[in-house]
């Protein structure tokens, strides 16, 4: 499967008004194809940093820059994409097994995280390496 068709770019509702705006992501498949068990934020990064540096063999993930901005970069293994959030009412959606890369925070950049599992470390792959094999794709070198 093409890497543009793993992962999805998801426009949430704005329902602002005259009093500011407010953007509603909901779980359980009305935004989100997950029901969210996890939440958790990054802030203070600067353009230099490197988050991510991993995939999640079970976990799916919504990644939304509800400040500023920040790149991800998405990899299958055979192919790797970059996508810009620098608008609160857009988040991107990744599915299990996909490597990922957060990176160029902006210096007010939030980077809001939502998870459809509770933390556990051994459904990590921290190893670029070993997400190949895990992956099947020939590795080189």
């Amino acid at each position: 499967m093409k890497l543009s068709e793993q992962y999805k770019l998801i426009y949430f509702k704005d329902l602002g008004d005259e009093r500011g705006n407010l953007v509603v992501i909901e779980g359980e498949g009305m935004d989100i194809p997950f029901d969210i068990k996890r939440v958790f934020y990054m802030y203070g990064s600067d353009d230099t940093v490197v988050r991510g540096q991993h995939a999640n063999r079970e976990t799916e993930f919504l990644l939304v820059n509800v400040g500023g901005s920040s790149k991800v970069r998405v990899d299958n293994g055979t192919e790797s994409e970059v996508i810009v959030l620098d608008k609160p009412g857009m988040g991107l959606y990744l599915p299990p097994m996909l490597w990922k890369d957060m990176y160029d925070f902006s210096p007010d950049s939030i980077l809001l995280v939502l998870a459809s599992r509770h933390y556990d470390g051994q459904e990590y792959i921290r190893d670029y390496q070993e997400y190949l094999k895990e992956m099947q794709v020939e590795v080189k070198g």
